[in-house]
């Protein structure tokens, strides 16, 4: 197989850098000096969208994988410990939840989720980029398959302008499944975002974000931390979870919930586990109340950061 490379627009960062033939390597200045590298088997899809590279590989231990602008999304063997844990968490903290936003979640994997739920009467997904829904949807079935349930409305459009738009009050819980902070899902970490967020929401409505790794962007978690606090009434706490195939294996949720009825994010009230009423039938691979519980364990270097700032129940 040819290297894995192309030519890119002065001040661009790379895309799909790889050095080894064969090899996609995810480069980034979001993770200076390392590089997390997957065996290509073969290249599905290679496109440039109106707002990013996509590309779907075959790799040889980890399945299907999706990488936009070259950091990889999602793969076929591990997407179940990111999708299952940023939906449950906050869903799983609320009784009988009705209406839930997905902001991003191009791939369908929240909704497939959030589909779980009986309680659930809407689920609105606005995501940027039409071309990741139709290529998840081409490639990965179970994942996309959250796109079927009757209850989901598919926005396309900017997750930014479609909140502000929102009549206040409107939903139990939003769920941002962002990529990093640079492109086009930068505006989604900033504070006039947030407010936003808690505008939409009800009283003691939630909110789960992706919010990176505690091995690599401390600065960005306290800078995130920060502005929850600052905006959001009720409950203010950081869990993770392992995901292999992102930089440093580990990846971050902000959870918080407005003023209201009180939220206690640590013990769920409205467990999953045995409950299945999606279209797919899959069962739960990752989450269960245990690892709800324990995706708030903190490791003592970050919890010095954290905690301090964070409003816990």
């Amino acid at each position: 197989m040819e290297e894995i490379n192309s030519e890119s627009k002065k001040g661009e960062p790379e895309y799909m850098p790889s050095v080894i033939p064969g090899w996609f390597s995810e480069i980034s200045p979001m993770w200076p000096g390392e590089a997390h590298s997957l065996k290509v088997e073969k290249i599905l899809f290679q496109e440039k969208s109106e707002h990013q590279n996509v590309m779907v590989f075959q790799s040889l231990t980890y399945g299907k994988v999706l990488v936009l602008d070259g950091v990889i999304q999602l793969t076929e063997r591990d997407e179940c410990a990111y999708q299952e844990m940023i939906t449950h968490l906050p869903l799983g903290s609320i009784p009988n939840p009705k209406k839930v936003l997905v902001i991003g979640g191009g791939d369908g994997g929240v909704s497939r989720e959030v589909s779980r739920y009986s309680s659930i009467d809407q689920i609105d997904i606005c995501e940027i980029d039409k071309m990741v829904v139709d290529v998840s949807k081409q490639f990965f079935h179970q994942v996309a398959v959250g796109f079927e349930d009757p209850r989901v409305k598919l926005h396309i459009g900017d997750g930014v302008a479609f909140l502000k738009a929102v009549p206040e009050g409107t939903y139990d819980a939003i769920i941002v499944d962002s990529s990093d902070p640079i492109g086009p899902a930068q505006g989604l970490f900033e504070k006039p975002f947030f407010e936003s967020v808690a505008k939409a929401l009800r009283p003691g409505g939630v909110v789960c974000t992706q919010a990176e790794s505690i091995w690599l962007h401390m600065h960005i978690i306290e800078d995130i931390v920060a502005n929850c606090s600052q905006i959001f009434k009720g409950s203010v706490n950081y869990a993770w979870t392992t995901v292999p195939t992102y930089p440093s294996g580990v990846i971050g949720f902000m959870l918080c919930s407005t003023e209201g009825p009180p939220v206690d994010f640590k013990h769920p009230v409205n467990p999953i586990d045995a409950r299945c009423h999606c279209k797919s039938s899959r069962p739960l691979k990752f989450y269960s109340s245990e690892m709800h519980s324990a995706a708030f364990c903190l490791p003592s270097f970050a919890k010095k950061v954290i905690d301090p700032k964070a409003k816990q129940v």
